[in-house]
């Protein structure tokens, strides 16, 4: 091969090489968004892999933990935020977040497709909702059975002496499932009413939880005939085959709608607005759908297995952005009677 020759094929490896090189963060750079989640442990998996299969552009990297822990961290962050997205938190605390300014108005692709009530009443709304969890009674028939404790059927039930030290319900400081049963009693009850009827359940609990799965865990475990918890995650341990009733109280069940929003000030916002179309696709419900019972989308009635039917009826009277601007003030005087019988930290 002569010099030319050679000066030739050199030159177009170089140029093929310097087009790989320039070519290669196109496939290879992915953006990466920082989620704030309470999901459960088990729907982190799912919800991530489709989001990202849809766009493939995007990764999430999740911060997860209870309600009442991310809310928390979320505004101490405030003046400087970490996330880029909220995907699963209470509409009640994002509402909260909405009403401090601290995030990013958005309407996302679909949001026409979805029902009223599963968005902000904003326009462009600064949140929409994902599906409704509720605050039920899981009940252990078994170890009630050998108790010769009745089964109850309203949350005034649960103040009957012959409950004490069996029932546990989580702590509403780290929990939504928690927070949003306390908040309901003081709608359902009125005020003074709610705060004695929590006076005499106090008598009968005998741990408040950090999450709002754990009760129900605990009392499909048996080691708790009661517990207060997050009405999916006692449908999972029945249908894994634990001997509980599911029981709606006759008063209403508490309730909350996990919700989605982009945080004001995102340095990935083009991402964070692919997050929140992807999250009001219809695709998206299907997905809730194999977790909840009441999702977002019309038309859609999941129904998994032995979750208590007619649930959507028994739905308290809530208004999500109140119960987010009560937060504080609730919480504090919750702490100051009851926190003495919290689980350890």
């Amino acid at each position: 091969m002569n010099h030319s020759a050679l000066r030739r094929l050199l030159a177009g490896a170089v140029a093929l090489f310097a087009m790989a090189v320039f070519a290669m963060p196109a496939f290879a750079q992915k953006t990466k968004i920082t989620v704030y989640t309470a999901l459960e442990n088990d729907q982190l998996g799912p919800y991530k892999q489709a989001f990202e299969a849809a766009n493939p552009d995007v990764e999430i990297a999740w911060v997860r933990d209870s309600t009442g822990v991310i809310t928390a961290r979320f505004l101490a962050e405030k003046d400087n935020p970490r996330a880029d997205a909220i995907w699963g938190l209470g509409a009640s605390s994002v509402a909260l977040f909405d009403s401090m300014g601290l995030l990013e108005p958005y309407a996302p692709k679909g949001l026409d497709q979805i029902k009223p009530v599963f968005r902000s009443n904003k326009n462009p709304p600064a949140w929409t909702g994902m599906d409704a969890w509720l605050a039920v009674m899981c009940f252990n028939t078994v170890e009630g059975g050998k108790k010769n404790l009745p089964k109850p059927a309203a949350w005034t039930d649960l103040t009957n002496p012959v409950y004490k030290d069996a029932i546990v319900m989580p702590n509403p400081a780290s929990s939504g499932t928690g927070y949003q049963a306390v908040y309901a009693w003081i709608q359902i009850m009125g005020e003074k009413a709610a705060w004695e009827f929590m006076d005499k359940l106090h008598q009968n609990i005998a741990v408040y939880t950090h999450s709002g799965s754990a009760p129900c865990v605990q009392a499909a475990k048996g080691e708790r005939v009661v517990g207060i918890g997050f009405d999916m995650r006692g449908a999972k341990e029945k249908t894994a085959g634990a001997p509980i009733d599911i029981i709606l109280a006759k008063e209403g069940a508490p309730w909350d709608m996990e919700a989605t929003g982009i945080v004001k000030g995102t340095k990935n916002m083009a991402a964070a607005q692919k997050l929140a179309d992807f999250a009001v696709s219809k695709g998206a419900y299907e997905l809730y759908g194999k977790f909840y019972a009441i999702v977002g989308y019309p038309g859609m009635n999941p129904a998994p297995p032995n979750y208590p039917p007619s649930a959507d009826a028994a739905m308290a009277k809530i208004d999500v952005e109140k119960m987010g601007q009560e937060r504080a003030k609730i919480l504090a005087e919750w702490t100051k009677r009851y926190d003495g019988k919290s689980a350890p930290k």
